[in-house]
């Protein structure tokens, strides 16, 4: 643990190690500055998704074109093609009183800027909705280094953009009648708010936070055959459309 003034002033040309540094916080730029003090690496050699707690690679997901994950008790999303990670990053989700609900959802709509319907001053960037009526999905917003949202899963304006452009929408057959689901997302754990922060334990333990294959794919079994249907389903009625 180290004082973020000191290491921004130590750090302030180098653009990638600070980019690492806020994910491992869980914040961005602004947060950061104002931590007591912050989790850094002490070599910047790897890329993001190494200090990360996904696993590169689930064979059990193999099958599976496009996924997305987030963790509750670490606060970092991953997305899947074919089983391989693709992108990964650090995310604040629901905080105690208005928690993110958990299971599998599938994004539907999306914008590029739209206005909370909680708060008219909320500005939602790159927003992308995966629970329709309760207007919960993951846009760009301020991260301060731990669960904090009212459910939705906030993320820094590069991620929440990268995903907003790589996962699909659903495909409305009516105004009324969704004909395709967009992308699955599975939201799991759970965060313990009396507790330190869970990726402090990075510091006497490298891997003491890491998401393991086998529950990667504990977390995928039970919903295996709906995503490989629902992606079945999308497949064929884009080939009816060509």
């Amino acid at each position: 643990m180290v004082s973020p003034i000191k290491w921004m002033k130590e750090h302030e040309t180098d653009s990638l190690h600070q980019q690492i540094a806020f994910a491992l916080n869980r914040t961005n730029r602004n947060n950061f500055s104002h931590m007591d003090s912050v989790l850094v690496p002490t070599d910047f050699k790897y890329n993001l998704a190494d200090y990360f707690p996904f696993p590169l690679e689930v064979n059990y997901l193999k099958d599976i074109d496009k996924i997305i994950f987030f963790s509750y008790p670490t606060q970092t999303f991953a997305a899947y093609e074919k089983g391989m990670l693709i992108y990964t990053g650090p995310t604040s989700m629901g905080s105690k009183k208005h928690l993110t609900p958990k299971g599998l959802f599938y994004t539907n709509w999306k914008a590029r800027i739209t206005i909370s319907t909680i708060n008219d001053k909320w500005i939602l960037k790159w927003n992308f909705n995966i629970l329709n009526k309760e207007g919960i999905g993951w846009h760009q917003y301020n991260l301060p280094g731990y669960p904090a949202s009212h459910s939705c899963l906030r993320l820094l304006e590069e991620d929440a953009h990268y995903l907003y452009q790589w996962a699909d929408q659903w495909i409305l057959a009516d105004k009324f009648t969704v004909a395709v689901k967009g992308t699955p997302v599975i939201v799991f754990g759970s965060y313990d708010f009396s507790a330190p922060k869970p990726w402090l334990k990075l510091t006497s333990n490298s891997h003491a936070i890491d998401i393991s294959i086998e529950e990667m794919e504990k977390l995928t079994q039970p919903y295996l055959v709906e995503i490989l249907n629902e992606q079945n389903i999308r497949v064929t009625y884009l080939e009816s459309k060509e």
